[in-house]
């Protein structure tokens, strides 16, 4: 369960300069507040930024943005950060139904997803981060070649998100229902907080990569 209530924490996050501040302010602009030409990586619904954090330590010729909606768990991140300074990571506290006001078209280079919020009521389906409705928004800002990473433990969200991707016009590029096993795809997997939670209580963990459909 995540935690969304940490007194302070939006003060916090308003002073740190890890955080980009209004960030539709610097729409198509990312590169120049990076100050490089590096593709761009982000990860939306980052947790506590474990991932994020070890492949930007990992990965210096990339940009990563981790995007967080809680700020109690952004300000975990941050904590993270002020002891690791990473110089080519930044975070963004926002909803995800936001990014295509934040991120230009083709922008982004990579998205990954990590143990998305499943929505289980049929009724929520379009705010899962897999849905038709959000991959016609990563559709936006990704490059032509862009792909995009989503890891899961639950089956029926994964099932889901593989439904999805004819009905938006991409397809699945590689695809496992049991990662940790998997020995292809899990060369060089970063694992989460949750993931390594889940799979310590022997829950396969699910992945795919998916592209546009040419």
């Amino acid at each position: 369960m995540r935690l969304r209530n940490i007194n302070g924490s939006r003060e916090i996050i308003a002073d740190s300069p890890f955080v980009i501040h209004e960030p539709e302010q610097y729409k198509g602009k990312m590169k120049e507040l990076f100050q490089n030409q590096h593709p761009l990586h982000i990860e939306i619904g980052m947790g506590k930024g474990k991932f994020i954090m070890e492949l930007a330590s990992l990965h210096p010729e990339i940009n990563y943005i981790g995007i967080e909606k809680y700020s109690s768990v952004l300000l975990r991140a941050i904590q993270k950060m002020e002891q690791n300074e990473l110089p080519n990571l930044k975070f963004i506290r926002m909803d995800a139904e936001d990014i295509t006001n934040v991120f230009d078209e083709g922008e982004v280079d990579r998205i990954y997803l990590n143990f998305s919020d499943p929505w289980p009521k049929d009724r929520h389906a379009k705010r899962r981060l897999p849905s038709k409705e959000f991959l016609a928004r990563y559709d936006v800002i990704l490059i032509k070649e862009g792909k995009l990473e989503f890891k899961t433990d639950n089956k029926d969200l994964f099932d889901f998100a593989l439904e999805q991707l004819p009905l938006a016009g991409w397809e699945a590029e590689k695809v496992t229902f049991d990662l940790h096993h998997d020995e292809e795809m899990n060369q060089g997997n970063i694992m989460t907080e949750y993931e390594e939670r889940f799979s310590a209580l022997g829950n396969p963990i699910c992945k795919y990569i998916i592209h546009r459909s040419k």
